[in-house]
């Protein structure tokens, strides 16, 4: 019975020792476990954010981002990958916090292959998901989690405040991911930890509205149906070069986050009149269902939904 007593407080002392905790399946998806974060622009506390990646080529070259949505699936923008027959360059970090630094739960791996929708061509026309799928499964953990999907015909209103994270570029030339911050890394191209930022989503018509403004007959923005927008009028808080294919998610109730939108293109970064323009992820649901079955969607398949945050002051706290 001693015995029993003793491998019963080792085994107790072994747990609440573990820097992280592996599952064995998925918690409830888009709950991070380690849900702590800054808003406004600024760093992202480490595993606030778990089904962030971060998507490499060559010799430790950041390119894009993507979330995580199954354990050998990432969702990414078909941009960053021009040629999805050749994956071999690419690799793929979950669990990461600092971009050129020690991770301790970080999981890397080699790409399979990539999905792209059929007759894609450039972010500018629609159709900027990719659906990537990793050699080397993930283990779930309280760093590495995956982020839910909303059905097809789930609306997010005009003013929903949402999230978007990356390690984008900080300046033009590598513009910025986040223009409050800018200042403070004058010297860095690619931000050396995750930041996030809040945006409003901004309903299409208006979106179009803001981009006609400055239209021209050199410059022409179409707002399709399968893209969203979200940013400010006035500018400065924007995802920019460097978070291609990263995620904008926005509060579902209960701790539960959305991915709305896929980081796909812009005029400038963080320019007035100029929000950022995304893939709406809703209407890419038959595909990522259809090739990831085991992907978790929010909310029910078959009546469209609407959502909108209760009110700003739930996301400062």
């Amino acid at each position: 019975t001693s015995l029993t007593f003793i491998n019963f407080l080792l085994l107790l002392f072994k747990f609440v020792t573990l820097p992280t905790t592996v599952f064995t399946h998925a918690l409830l998806c888009s709950r991070p476990p380690l849900g702590k974060r800054i808003v406004g622009g600024v760093e992202a506390s480490a595993g606030a954010w778990p089904w962030q990646v971060d998507i490499q080529m060559g010799a430790n070259v950041h390119v894009c981002g993507g979330s995580i949505i199954a354990k050998n699936w990432v969702l990414s923008a078909a941009h960053c990958f021009p040629n999805p027959s050749d994956v071999s360059s690419y690799r793929l970090y979950m669990g990461r916090h600092l971009l050129n630094g020690y991770n301790q739960f970080e999981m890397v791996s080699q790409v399979q292959r990539v999905v792209v929708p059929e007759g894609y061509t450039n972010p500018q026309k629609g159709r900027d998901v990719a659906l990537v799928k990793l050699r080397s499964p993930v283990t779930w953990s309280d760093r590495i989690q995956p982020v839910c999907l909303p059905y097809a015909g789930f609306q997010f209103n005009s003013g929903t405040l949402c999230y978007v994270t990356g390690w984008g570029h900080t300046q033009a030339g590598g513009k910025c991911i986040i223009k409050e911050i800018r200042e403070n890394y004058r010297k860095e191209h690619i931000l050396p930890f995750k930041l996030m930022a809040k945006l409003p989503i901004i309903d299409q018509s208006s979106c179009q509205s803001m981009y006609q403004i400055l239209s021209s007959d050199l410059v022409t923005v179409d707002i399709l149906s399968d893209m969203i927008c979200a940013g400010y009028t006035e500018g400065g808080k924007d995802s920019c070069q460097g978070d291609s294919g990263g995620p904008l998610v926005c509060p579902g109730g209960n701790g539960t986050w959305i991915q709305a939108g896929v980081v796909s293109f812009g005029l400038g970064c963080a320019q007035k009149n100029q929000p950022g323009i995304y893939s709406r992820v809703s209407s890419f649901a038959s595909l990522i269902r259809t090739t990831v079955p085991e992907a978790h969607f929010f909310g029910h398949a078959r009546r469209t939904q609407t959502y909108t945050t209760a009110s700003a002051s739930q996301l400062r706290s």
